[in-house]
Parts: structure tokens; C-alpha cells; sequence
């Protein structure tokens, strides 16, 4: 009986003690995403969870701007790309009950399927993005047309999703839409039921997941966030697009709160099996399994390794990310619905405050900064003010290239030229080895009617990216082919070759092919990217650089990935 009390006071002396951690990780973690958020950077609904215990969950800004309702936990999200774990285990589920079989050929279940490139992809191929089918969001105009029509599905396939092979199936990985959207009609098929019901009854409904669902036209959702993209410095109402488009490969909608119950349910075997689990997550040719990325890394300060499961989900006007680390049984539910936010960056600095460790603030905009003093003293004043804090005070803002691009966008876009031009002859002057600062500032002198300084800026830009397909369309508007080539040879271009691991769940992997290089990101397909100099390449499908740094004996061990206003740092792990 004596042991009785000092036993009960020691557990509650642990219960305290643990719950004041608890709440220091809680109020890093709020104090963290508050600051995205109060710059601009984020915009939505986050959870942190480990164990299944709720560490931290807020909403943040609005989910409706027009009507100027709140963003909170059960708000709900298009999730994008994380619908395809669902679209996986609904797959794996039928593998269990023999309904379908993994090496079986995507014609046994699709008859009416080209013959010639269904007879050679199996269901494994399509789980795991190595069919080798064209992606049908690569072709011409499907997201600036396409998407946004209703099709019936048998035109959609074979239409959109029939093209030919880009590869021989299973012998390479390109992320691939199309797959998960062949995934999801032929459990349609085989169940004779909508894809929709099959998620309800086998997924959301057994794990009580009330608010997530698949996304109709025609159906009115509580809740649901709208979607926005971010435009200098304010905001615009994404395009349309027709849902069911993306099913099996996007179109689910879910809360932050109801993705925990997802996440506890995949430590159990109340939907898969281990086995089917198991086949799910290992990963194939890339780090990718069956609709997850699998992948392994370190936390910083420590030696210590972690696990990582996880998917991002990108759509117009929502971004999103669900992470899982399974050592502690850690899940980071961050949706975004103002388009492109951080959320991979955001959620490595959780789990280093999770980890106990140093973590990173966001830093804040220069050009809100500089956008303030243009309203409240003139462009000349704000000019001035830029170059003081840079010069007094570089750490505490974002410098990057793509700041003064959005601002001079801003003043441009609402007829202030001027204003653009200065800010934009200010980004140059930042960035004179940069192609877009040239290209943006050779457009606001062509609406200004300076015909010789629009052509010598877009030269500039060309002269430092080839690639840039815009200056060059341009110039010849104004009566000038000008274009630049150049070439690597495949001794220089092999010595990039490797995987480059940006964040936890991030890789791009390079390969070289003649005298040809490519890259591939985790979750997106293969581009060649082409060079500019011996060490920078660029894409010609999206406004992004790469950069390979040698270490101290020459070898390339680092990259540098620009895009969107960041730059991005990966090591070479493999």
C-alpha cells in the first residue's frame, strides 16, 4: 500500500512533464507556421500528431476570401496527388480478394484498350509509375483547356490516356497521372460500382473519415476551402477544373483532421493486410512504392535515422503535403489553398522541433517591404530602402531573385510602368547574371514603346538562357530571330549523373544520355534539361535552373535547384 502513492505521484510527475514538452513543441510549431503565414507564404490548415496523440492542428488566413470565412481543421481540401495512396490501397484491397492481380496486363481488365501498348503494362507498372504511357497531363493544352471539359470516360481514354511508350514498361520511373486514372476505371470495372462509392464504402467509411470524399460538380460540399493563386501582391480565383478528370490521380477531398485517421489506420491492418502493406511500401525503381514516396534520411544535428512515408498533392489553387516518420510515429497533415506554398521546407523544420533540434524561421519578404514604402514615400524612396536593409540587415529578408519579379509583376499587371520598370532595372542590377530579371524588364520596355531597349534585354536573357522560349517568341514580334545554342560533352555530362536529395522526400535524379542530360524530380516526370554554361542547365518546360557545385577534388557532390523564388541545395546521396 505504501508503494501506492509515490507510484501515482511519479506518473503524474511524467504525465506533466511530458505534456509540457508537448506544449513547448506545440508552441514552436505554432509559432513557426504563424510566420509563414504572416508572410505570405501559407495559407490553410495544418495537424501534427505522434503516436496518434494531437500535438498541434489550426487553421490559418481564409478558406473563402470572397465571403471571408476562416480556414480551420476540418476545412476542407483538394488534396491532389496524395488521392493516390487511396487509389492504391482500393487497388490492393481487390489484389487481396483475387479480383485483380498485379502482373496481370492492363488489357485483361480494359478490352477495348490499345492492344499493342496494353498488352505490355501490367498493374504493377501502373501502381508504380513505369508503364511507360505518355501522361496525359503532359500533352499540349490539357491544363489550360483540356481539364477543364466534361468527357465521357471511354472518349477521356483513349484520347488522353492511350498515347504511346515513352519507354519499354517496368524498365524506368516517370511519375505518371494516367496510370492511377486507368487504376481507378478498371476497379470500376471489376467491382461494377463508381469509384467514388468504392473509396466511401471500403476507405472513408469503415475509418469514420466523414469529411473527405470524392469531388463532383454536381455535388454541394460543406466546408470545402476555395481554391486561389497568388499574384504579386494579392490574389485571383484558380481556373476551373472538371474533377472527375483527375480521378483516381486527384480528385479527393479531405480534412487535415480526418488524414490522422487515415494515418493510424496504416499502422494497422483494419484496411490492408501486411503483406499488401509491405508491397505498397517498398519502394520500385525510384523511391516510389504503390502511391507513396518512400524515403530514408538523417536529422540534422543528430545521426539519427528516420523512415519517411509521404506524398505532396499539387491541383490549381491548392497545394498539400502528408508526411509520416515511423519511428515515432510522427504525421504532418499541411494543406495550402493558395496555390504554391513551402510545405516540404515546412515540414522538415516541424519535425526538427519534434526531434528537439534547431529549426529554421522563414524569412520575411523584401517586397513587401519595399511595396509598403512605394505607397507611403515614392519608388525612389523604396529603391533607397532596399539597399540599406540588404546591405544592414541580408539575414532577416528573402533576397531571392523571384521577390522584385512579383512586385515589378504587381505595379505592371495594374498599369503602373513606371513603377515596374524600376523595380524590375533594380532586380538586374541584383541579378545580373540571371536570364529572368533581363526577359521581365525587356516586357515592361516593349508596353512602355521602347522598341531597341525591349530587343537588347530579351538578347540578355537569351544570351544566359537558351532555353527561355518566351524571349525568343518575342523577339520575333519585334523582327528579330535570335536564338543561342550550346553542348556538353557526355565525359562532362556523366560526372552530374546520381540522385540529389533536396528534402526528406525530395530527390531529383540525373542521368546523361550522349550528349544529352535529364533530370526527374520525386512525383513528376523525366525533362532534359539544357545547358547554358558547362554547369548550369535549365528546363524548358518550366521556369527552373539547375546548378552542379564541385567540392574541394572536383567531384560533383551538390546541386542547386531555382525555382519559384528559392534556392534549393541537395547533396548527392547515390
Amino acid at each position: 500500500m505504501k508503494l501506492t502513492k509515490p507510484f501515482f505521484t511519479i506518473v503524474i510527475i511524467i504525465l506533466i512533464s511530458t505534456s509540457v514538452v508537448a506544449q513547448s513543441k506545440a508552441a514552436k510549431i505554432e509559432d513557426l507556421l504563424q510566420r509563414y503565414y504572416d508572410y505570405g507564404l501559407f495559407n490553410g490548415s495544418a495537424l501534427v500528431a505522434e503516436d496518434g496523440n494531437i500535438i498541434f492542428e489550426k487553421g490559418f488566413g481564409l478558406a473563402n476570401m470572397e465571403w471571408n470565412v476562416p480556414n480551420t481543421p476540418d476545412t476542407k481540401f483538394r488534396i491532389g496527388s496524395i488521392s493516390k495512396q487511396f487509389t492504391s490501397t482500393i487497388i490492393m484491397q481487390l489484389v487481396e480478394e483475387g479480383k485483380i492481380k498485379l502482373d496481370a496486363k492492363l488489357t485483361d481488365y480494359l478490352p477495348n484498350y490499345r492492344k499493342d501498348t496494353g498488352d505490355k503494362v501490367t498493374i504493377h507498372h501502373l501502381l508504380n509509375h513505369t508503364s511507360g504511357i505518355t501522361p496525359y497531363t503532359s500533352l499540349q493544352g490539357v491544363w489550360s483547356d483540356s481539364l477543364r471539359n466534361h468527357y465521357k470516360q471511354d472518349y477521356f481514354i483513349e484520347h488522353f490516356h492511350s498515347g504511346d511508350l515513352q519507354f519499354e514498361p517496368g524498365s524506368k520511373y516517370v511519375y505518371n497521372n494516367t496510370g492511377y486514372y486507368l487504376l481507378a476505371v478498371i476497379a470500376e470495372k471489376v467491382t461494377g460500382k463508381g469509384f467514388g462509392v468504392l473509396l466511401k464504402e471500403r476507405i472513408f467509411d469503415p475509418l469514420k473519415m466523414r469529411n473527405t470524399g470524392s469531388e463532383d460538380d454536381e455535388l454541394i460540399i460543406d466546408k470545402k476551402a476555395s481554391g486561389y493563386l497568388k499574384s504579386g501582391r494579392t490574389f485571383q480565383v484558380d481556373p476551373y477544373i472538371f474533377m472527375l478528370n483527375a480521378m483516381g490521380a486527384g480528385h479527393i477531398y479531405s480534412t487535415v483532421e480526418d488524414m490522422l485517421l487515415w494515418d493510424q489506420a496504416l499502422y494497422s491492418t483494419k484496411i490492408l493486410s501486411e503483406e499488401s502493406k509491405n508491397k505498397m511500401f517498398t519502394p520500385y525503381l525510384s523511391n516510389y512504392g504503390y502511391g507513396w514516396i518512400i524515403a530514408k534520411d538523417t536529422i540534422k544535428g543528430t545521426n539519427e535515422a528516420i523512415t519517411i512515408t509521404a506524398h505532396d498533392g499539387g491541383i490549381y489553387g491548392f497545394n498539400t503535403s502528408f508526411v509520416r516518420v515511423l519511428e515515432k510515429k510522427i504525421m504532418i497533415a499541411i494543406f495550402n489553398n493558395t496555390g504554391p506554398a513551402p510545405l516540404q521546407e515546412m515540414a522538415g523544420q516541424i519535425i526538427q522541433i519534434l526531434y528537439d533540434q534547431e529549426f529554421k524561421y522563414p524569412k520575411r519578404p523584401i517586397q513587401d517591404y519595399v511595396a509598403g514604402i512605394v505607397e507611403t514615400e515614392g519608388i525612389e524612396a523604396a529603391i533607397s530602402a532596399y539597399k540599406k536593409v540588404k546591405q544592414e540587415e541580408f539575414d532577416s529578408y528573402d533576397f531571392s531573385e523571384q521577390q522584385l519579379n512579383n512586385l515589378g509583376y504587381y505595379y505592371f499587371q495594374n498599369g503602373r510602368i513606371d513603377e515596374a520598370l524600376a523595380i524590375f532595372k533594380l532586380n538586374i542590377e541584383a541579378f545580373p547574371l540571371a536570364s529572368n530579371p533581363y526577359d521581365s524588364y525587356a516586357e515592361a520596355l516593349m508596353k512602355k514603346g521602347d522598341k531597341e531597349g525591349a530587343i537588347e534585354n530579351y538578347k540578355k536573357s537569351i544570351d544566359i538562357n537558351p532555353g527561355n522560349t518566351n524571349g525568343i517568341e518575342k523577339l520575333k514580334e519585334l523582327g528579330v530571330e535570335y536564338k543561342k545554342e550550346l553542348t556538353v560533352e557526355n565525359k562532362i555530362l556523366s560526372r552530374y549523373t546520381g540522385n540529389y536529395q533536396l528534402f526528406p522526400n525530395f530527390i531529383i535524379t540525373v542521368r546523361a544520355d550522349g550528349d544529352k542530360i535529364f533530370a526527374q524530380a520525386t512525383g513528376q516526370a523525366e525533362f532534359e534539361i539544357f545547358p547554358s554554361s558547362e554547369t548550369k542547365f535549365y528546363y524548358k518546360v518550366v521556369n527552373a535552373q539547375i546548378e552542379f557545385v564541385a567540392n574541394e577534388n572536383g567531384d560533383f557532390n551538390k546541386m542547386i535547384l531555382y525555382q519559384n523564388n528559392r534556392e534549393m541545395p541537395g547533396e548527392r546521396v547515390k
